[in-house]
């Protein structure tokens, strides 16, 4: 993800599935504005907690808010979305046909899925950019 930021010069992420705040640390050190949108109360007050005494908060807002109901004209250089391993494909493919409309013009989508995960279809308007196997996950990358 880090190559990609760079390569790209991205400078907006959307977070779709805030958890810690872990990822939006890592974006926002390497100079991006990270919007990070969690739908769980209770991991958006740690994600609140532990950017509090982060020297990065500047460039971090977190929201309490379910990513699909959020309701904006923004669009985004690059979207991570990293649903609970719980979610099933038919879930997965649901979110996507609506995030997409959340992407710039050849902007990057990166999908963390458990890779136990069945495939899911990627949305019209999205094609394949790369794909990685690390550990228990698969990482996809879509660009629009």
């Amino acid at each position: 993800m880090i190559k990609i930021i760079k390569k790209y010069n991205i400078k907006s992420i959307l977070e779709i599935g805030t958890a810690n705040s872990y990822s939006s640390h890592i974006f926002a050190r390497y100079g991006a504005k990270v919007l990070s949108l969690e739908k769980n109360y209770k991991m958006y007050n740690l994600a609140l907690k532990n950017l509090i005494n982060s020297r990065l908060n500047k460039n971090i807002q977190v929201l309490f808010k379910d990513a699909l109901l959020y309701d904006t004209n923004k669009k985004f250089d690059m979207i991570f979305y990293d649903p609970p391993f719980s979610f099933f494909v038919n879930e997965i493919n649901s979110d996507l046909n609506t995030i997409q409309n959340l992407m710039e013009k050849n902007s990057k989508l990166i999908i963390h899925i458990h890779k136990s995960s069945e495939q899911f279809v990627y949305p019209e308007g999205l094609e394949l950019y790369k794909e990685k196997k690390y550990g228990q996950s698969n990482i996809t990358i879509l660009k629009k």
